[in-house]
């Protein structure tokens, strides 16, 4: 099961503004009693896009001109507070496939890599031009470069930086260590049948 490359993601954006969002904001704890992490993606940003009835209260997940955009933007220590993989797998189950921001919170940041979310940091100013072209026009394409750490979007272009290790391991396929495993169970297990010690 050899994992996917992620050399890049290109894909509409939206930006979900804000500095310190949390992972209980992201998936309240309230939507965490499922078996798998199917549907998680249903009750993304719940609290804040939710009123007590069910209906959409203003944001900008619930604007119809965003709906299928697979690159999130957002602000500084994106992902803090509990350690709770359930919040890149609402993102994941969502739809989004990249995170743009400041900076992340380092469990957050792990446990989107290992999903094969790249997560990319830029300067506030330099968000603000994307976010600004995705408000102009909800059908800009937008382009994360993992491997050239660079983000091209309606003729402009900023430099974002993806970390050295997490930007390996999404390029060159190797961002899911169980995956990796089982890609090395055929291997083991030829190595296991030429071991005197463990022949039957």
């Amino acid at each position: 099961m050899a994992l996917a490359k992620i050399p890049s993601v290109t894909g509409r954006a939206v930006n979900v503004p804000g500095n310190d969002i949390d992972t209980d904001r992201i998936i309240p704890a309230r939507f965490m009693k499922c078996v798998t992490f199917d549907g998680l993606g249903e009750f993304l940003f719940h609290d804040v896009r939710k009123n007590d009835d069910g209906s959409d209260k203003p944001h900008p997940l619930n604007e119809p001109r965003f709906k299928g955009a697979t690159i999130l933007l957002s602000g500084a220590n994106f992902g803090c507070g509990s350690s709770r993989e359930h919040a890149p797998q609402a993102i994941q189950k969502y739809g989004f496939r990249a995170i743009i921001a400041e900076n992340f919170a380092e469990i957050f940041f792990g446990n989107c890599t290992t999903l094969g979310i790249p997560c990319a940091t830029a300067a506030r100013s330099d968000i603000a031009r994307v976010a600004a072209a995705v408000e102009a026009n909800p059908a800009t394409e937008v382009v994360l470069d993992v491997a050239a750490q660079e983000v091209r979007f309606g003729g402009q272009r900023i430099v974002v930086e993806v970390r050295a290790t997490a930007r390996d391991a999404l390029v060159h396929g190797r961002w899911d260590a169980i995956g990796e495993l089982l890609d090395g169970l055929p291997a083991v297990q030829s190595r296991a049948r030429a071991l005197p010690y463990l022949a039957a």
